[in-house]
């Protein structure tokens, strides 16, 4: 089998969901690191033109995005996992929790580049509306989550829901941004979601480029 190439960052949480799908999966993969984000060439991105991460290469083949690139490597699997994808979320408070979890990992991207790499400053209306919606979601899925939880199908072995989920509580611990111990349940569901192998084996970190270590 062609090998495969997460082309990423370690301390992305987007990398880290495909990550995980591809130790869940059982798939052998190698994470190409993106050092700069500040780069403005897509070859970089390995010929992203939008000059986002993650990409799944495969030989000459690249697949862009998070959810494209999980299922692309389901496809490819030959272990069967039984996978709860967005589109079989059912409830509005499932498909709700999914598209918060979904808008908190992109508002920190938002934040963290635009205070940290761009040096924006962060007192910005643009910051500060956008930290008030995030500690806004992050009230709602702490209220809702156990619900969302517990409508999944129980003969699942793994979700875009929870991973997504997981990836993106973690991270508010890996780059604080903003105080996340308060919301109980979601810690909890992190704790106990941390225990899986593929969680412990696709930790976070910051890739350091050769000669600088």
């Amino acid at each position: 089998m062609t090998s495969l190439q997460i082309v990423g960052r370690r301390s992305s949480h987007f990398t880290r969901i495909t990550r995980l799908f591809a130790e869940e999966l059982g798939l052998s993969y190698e994470v190409v690191p993106i050092y700069d984000m500040t780069a403005q060439d897509s070859t970089i991105y390995a010929n992203n033109p939008a000059l986002k991460l993650p990409i799944l290469r495969v030989g000459d083949e690249v697949v862009f995005g998070t959810e494209n690139i999980c299922r692309a490597m389901a496809e490819r699997a030959h272990k069967s996992v039984a996978i709860v994808w967005p589109e079989q979320l059912r409830g509005n408070v499932s498909r709700n929790a999914q598209e918060l979890v979904l808008h908190c990992m992109t508002t920190q991207v938002q934040i963290v580049f635009g205070t940290a790499i761009a040096k924006l400053p962060g007192d910005n209306l643009y910051f500060e509306k956008a930290r008030l919606g995030y500690a806004g979601a992050l009230a709602w899925l702490d209220a809702h989550v156990s619900d969302a939880l517990n409508a999944l199908p129980a003969s699942r072995q793994l979700s875009m829901f929870e991973a997504s989920l997981f990836c993106m509580i973690e991270h508010l611990h890996f780059r604080p941004t903003l105080p996340v111990e308060q919301y109980s349940n979601l810690e909890a569901f992190r704790k106990s979601f941390a225990a899986r192998p593929s969680a412990q084996r696709t930790a976070y970190q910051f890739d350091v480029p050769p000669g600088n270590g």
